[in-house]
């Protein structure tokens, strides 16, 4: 019989601990508490070595924590130009090896997406224009001293026109 009323005093003791604890409201306790008071009573000559400040820590779960983080909310409130204005990029672009860059062109790609017919055209036409009006200018050179020296030769008082006379006709039409 002893053991019988041990055991039920167990019972009523633990039913009473369950009812008590379920009864007090936590957040009106704590309001309770002096933290300035708790933190004086921590001892500072504690060396750090027998404090374990991380064991609280430990028990977190960070990869719980760090799924219930909204990333897309917090990258939503960086600005990107500010971030970039702190990048220092003479030193991003030393450490890019423009060998590299350059052994990774597909050459054949891009000289097959450029009309180089064109550019080759734009540049000679450019070139042979160039040349043919000099060479113009030169035989127009050569045209006058002739004419001089026939008009030397054959003794002539009048030069006559500086053009001939059809083109005479269309610079006075202009």
């Amino acid at each position: 019989m002893a053991v019988s009323a041990e055991l039920l005093a167990q019972r009523v003791a633990a039913r009473l601990i369950d009812i008590m604890v379920q009864a007090v409201d936590i957040n009106a306790l704590l309001q309770l508490v002096d933290l300035n008071a708790l933190v004086k009573r921590v001892d500072v000559n504690t060396p750090l070595k027998q404090m374990d400040v991380n064991a609280p820590l430990k028990q977190v779960d960070l990869n719980a924590l760090l799924k219930q983080v909204d990333l897309n909310a917090l990258v939503k409130q960086i600005d990107i130009n500010e971030l970039i204005e702190q990048v220092d990029v003479d030193a991003v672009l030393d450490r890019v090896d423009v060998n590299d860059v350059v052994a990774r062109i597909d050459m054949e790609r891009l000289v097959g997406q450029t009309d180089l017919g064109a550019i080759i055209a734009r540049s000679t036409g450019g070139i042979a224009t160039e040349a043919l009006d000099a060479m113009r200018g030169r035989a127009v050179g050569l045209d006058r001293r002739i004419d001089r020296w026939v008009t030397r030769l054959l003794r002539r008082k009048d030069q006559g026109p500086l053009a001939p006379r059809a083109l005479l006709g269309l610079e006075a039409q202009s």
